[in-house]
């Protein structure tokens, strides 16, 4: 409250100067976003689309699952992670394993039929035993590829490597760890990986209802994990990680550890990898190195870089519409697509780095600039 003069000499009394009320469409724009995702996702999507179209919706959902990861740690934190694919195969051949087990056990066997074939022995190797706990298996499928992310993040951000030093060294993570899979035939499946996985938990995968069902749980995970990840944004952590992203330095000369802040961003993204490689199993039925190497971990950043990387939304629809695109494209030219995907990232990063979803506010900007008559612009 403030007080003033008038001309007769006397104090008048102004009252407080309130921030006006948040239009009513600004208050629930997020809210509404995800209502709407909801909508689309769990009722019209489902009513609207085959059983085969909407297993393709549910391989597509797990890639934005990651692409919530990757806008965390990339759009945020400025951590361009080229080896989620690291993470997104720990977390399958976590899920894909209890599965096999099951599998087996089902049949009265005590080894996966790969094992059988591939001559592995008549025991089961020492690592493979804990996974025939739906607990352990589930928990694995998130924790094992936050431990590997936060022993490397560890080492590598308090060696402040960084840019590209950092891109290359994830890089070469996921070729070191798809090459490691194909040399273990025996115990991993090799180059085919595991498949023929026939059930989930006691459900027959085979059954188009159960099918449905495991849509239903990937639309829902990553309706959550947008909501997490939302939070995040905007909590005072989101702030700090951004600032660290701009500038480290003085971050750090305010008194914080930056390579604390982007270690816990870089675990969480490897948490969702691993979580979205869990639930690809059940939806396609397979997980493989193909899936876990160099390519599939540059398709992860692509998508959300075509999308934009700094926005959820616009990370996830990226992820979704460059994975459908490389299905509908790479049976027609399996050769030129991978060159396709790389020109895709180059223009996404080179002349639109904001992503589809900046499009829009670059289109306005360009408008106010050119119609402002101090820049020259048409009155």
């Amino acid at each position: 409250m403030t007080t003033t003069t008038s001309p007769a000499g006397t104090t008048a009394t102004e009252p407080p100067v309130t921030e006006p009320p948040a239009p009513f469409l600004e208050r629930f724009r997020v809210p509404g976003a995800f209502l709407i995702g909801a909508v689309l996702l769990l009722g019209i999507a489902p009513l609207a689309l085959s059983d085969f179209r909407l297993n393709l919706l549910a391989k597509y959902l797990c890639y934005a699952v990651v692409a919530v990861g990757v806008s965390l740690a990339w759009g945020r934190g400025g951590l361009l992670v080229l080896g989620q694919g690291v993470f997104f195969g720990l977390g399958g051949y976590a899920m894909a394993m209890h599965l096999k087990l099951a599998d087996a056990a089902v049949t009265g066997q005590t080894l996966p039929d790969f094992m059988q074939l591939y001559g592995a022995g008549d025991a089961l190797p020492w690592w493979w035993k804990p996974f025939a706990s739906p607990a352990f298996a589930l928990a694995m499928t998130v924790l094992l590829p936050m431990a590997v992310a936060a022993v490397l993040g560890f080492f590598v951000f308090r060696r402040r490597v960084k840019g590209a030093y950092f891109a290359i060294l994830s890089q070469a993570l996921a070729a070191a760890f798809a090459v490691w899979l194909v040399g273990q035939q025996a115990t991993t499946g090799g180059t085919n990986g595991l498949t023929d996985i026939q059930g989930f938990f006691g459900y027959d995968l085979d059954d188009p209802v159960n099918q449905r069902m495991v849509y239903f749980v990937v639309a829902a995970v990553l309706l959550l994990l947008m909501a997490a990840a939302r939070q995040l944004f905007v909590s005072r952590y989101g702030e700090l990680l951004v600032a660290v992203r701009d500038s480290e330095e003085r971050v750090r000369f305010l008194g914080y550890n930056p390579a604390n802040v982007k270690l816990v961003a870089y675990v969480v993204a490897a948490g969702m990898a691993g979580l979205a490689g869990a639930l690809f199993v059940p939806a396609v039925g397979i997980i493989s190195p193909a899936l876990t190497g160099i390519v599939p971990s540059v398709g992860f950043v692509i998508g959300a870089a075509v999308g934009g990387r700094a926005s959820l939304l616009g990370a996830v629809l990226g992820a979704v519409a460059v994975a459908w695109t490389q299905s509908t494209l790479s049976d027609a030219y399996p050769a030129a697509w991978t060159y396709l995907q790389g020109l895709l990232f180059v223009v996404a990063v080179g002349f639109l780095p904001g992503g589809l979803a900046s499009l829009v506010t670059v289109l306005r900007r360009k408008r106010r600039t050119t119609d402002d008559p101090v820049t020259g612009g048409a009155a």
